[in-house]
């Protein structure tokens, strides 16, 4: 069979749908008849699917990009959605035009450099573009966009261990929750799960501010350090960092949850999850549980706690399982 050959203009038509059923996908207003022609125009060519994927990858760098200051005056009901959509498409044609692309690069809007990186059954170690070490636990995605002023990593998902390549005109920023964790060049773990951030410092120092939006640069961490933040803090708790601390016994395969309250040990498991544990009430909460865990076999932890833990299992109607606490035997006599 004569393998199909498109023209330069076939390629370019193709991009230009590609990018118009990304903004259209993406768009308040689009109706369930768009997404069915989408379907089957991403259905027609394999080149119209790989193409779309690309263009989603811009997308999602572009999500970064500032709003721009408008040089006219608009409605005060302007949606300011249609702002990031106006952005996001101009971004999409600057990738899609080298020289434009040049231009965004010394604006520092643009990124001359993005990486998307995903591990799921297996921990995974990757190289970034400008030379830093990563370790992704299971069930971790994060990307890497070069910028001219910043080196900039979002964590959308899991846990990762940085080793990052010193450079103090070009700071790396990691992206994770509300916040963000700001350095020239150190060793690190950044844990995500839900609202929750905990960053464990090893070498080096950190600032970690709890919202990015917030001026100023965060809260120093120096070594043997950690802090915690959630949604809606307004700075993150800093804390000393023991020698028995296990919190990154992942990088070797493991769990360790050392005497922990439920409450806290829950968020630690169900990230191993695809159904993450949820607690019937607040007394089951504070039942504590021990052990050393296989990240690989954390479901064979959840089948094993009515054995070692003074509790049953049951199922709520989302097919999450369930630990309720043993009803006290009342007392004979």
């Amino acid at each position: 069979m004569t393998q199909e050959t498109l023209s330069e203009a076939e390629y370019d038509a193709i991009t230009d749908a590609a990018a118009h059923w990304c903004m259209r996908l993406h768009a308040v207003d689009c109706s369930a008849e768009e997404r069915l022609a989408f379907e089957q125009w991403r259905d027609a060519h394999p080149l119209h699917a790989f193409e779309y994927e690309a263009m989603l990858e811009i997308w999602d760098v572009a999500g970064h990009l500032p709003r721009p200051e408008p040089v006219v005056t608009l409605p005060i009901s302007k949606p300011s959605s249609v702002w990031r959509q106006y952005t996001v498409a101009a971004a999409v044609c600057a990738l899609a035009l080298p020289l434009a692309a040049v231009a965004g690069w010394n604006m520092g809007w643009l990124p001359n450099s993005y990486q998307h990186f995903e591990s799921t059954g297996n921990l995974r170690q990757v190289t970034l573009n400008d030379g830093s070490q990563v370790e992704l636990n299971l069930n971790t995605e994060l990307t890497y966009s070069n910028y001219k002023d910043e080196r900039r990593v979002t964590l959308k998902k899991g846990e990762a261990f940085f080793s990052v390549s010193h450079d103090a005109s070009h700071p790396f920023v990691v992206r994770a929750g509300d916040g963000k964790i700001r350095v020239t060049g150190t060793r690190f773990n950044v844990w995500l799960y839900e609202d929750q951030v905990r960053v464990n410092l090893v070498e080096g120092s950190v600032l970690v501010t709890s919202n990015a939006a917030l001026p100023g640069d965060g809260l120093r961490l120096g070594p043997s350090m950690n802090a915690q933040y959630k949604r809606g803090d307004y700075m993150p708790q800093i804390s000393q960092t023991y020698a028995n601390d296990n919190s990154l016994a992942w990088r070797s395969g493991k769990l360790v949850l050392d005497n922990l309250a439920l409450n806290d040990a829950l968020p630690l498991i169900n990230r191993y999850l695809s159904k993450p544990l949820m607690l019937a009430d607040n007394s089951t909460g504070t039942i504590r549980v021990g052990g050393v865990y296989n990240i690989k076999e954390i479901n064979g932890l959840v089948n094993t706690l009515p054995r070692v833990l003074p509790v049953y299992l049951t199922r709520n109607t989302e097919g999450n399982p369930v630990i309720n606490s043993m009803p006290r035997q009342p007392p004979k006599g």
